[in-house]
């Protein structure tokens, strides 16, 4: 889409368009065509392996920034849990220890720790559907 919305600010310079949406559709369309043609092409030259990937693989700004704050948010979130809940659901979620092991090591029942999870897990949802 990005650059189906080039193709038209291009285009755009030097001539009017009359339905923005509907060039920036074919644009697409035909951009799809070509990359098609073009796979199509290194297949039948056996040079399948070369591909379209960009070669700077980064995400884009945008989305750094948008992880970023949901990442705060989160964190927001974290902050409000019980520190027992909380430790117990960064002890599964970041650690990656099984119930049965976060139960050893905190002294209490897996049931407890099933608990403490699930309270975490349904909290920060609401939390973030919220944002």
């Amino acid at each position: 889409m990005q650059s189906a919305m080039v193709r038209m600010l291009e285009y755009r310079r030097d001539k009017a368009v009359a339905n923005p949406e509907a060039f920036v559709a074919r644009a697409a369309v035909n951009l799809a065509i070509d990359e098609r043609r073009q796979r199509a092409r290194r297949l039948e030259h056996g040079l399948d392996f070369i591909t379209d990937t960009p070669a700077d693989a980064h995400p884009l700004q945008d989305e750094v920034l948008r992880t970023r704050d949901r990442l705060a948010r989160l964190k927001l979130g974290m902050a409000r849990l019980s520190p027992r809940t909380r430790e117990v659901f960064l002890l599964h979620r970041l650690e990656g220890l099984k119930y049965r092991e976060i139960a050893e090591q905190l002294g209490i029942t897996v049931s407890a720790v099933e608990k403490h999870v699930a309270k975490a897990s349904l909290f920060l949802t609401k939390w973030t559907e919220q944002w």
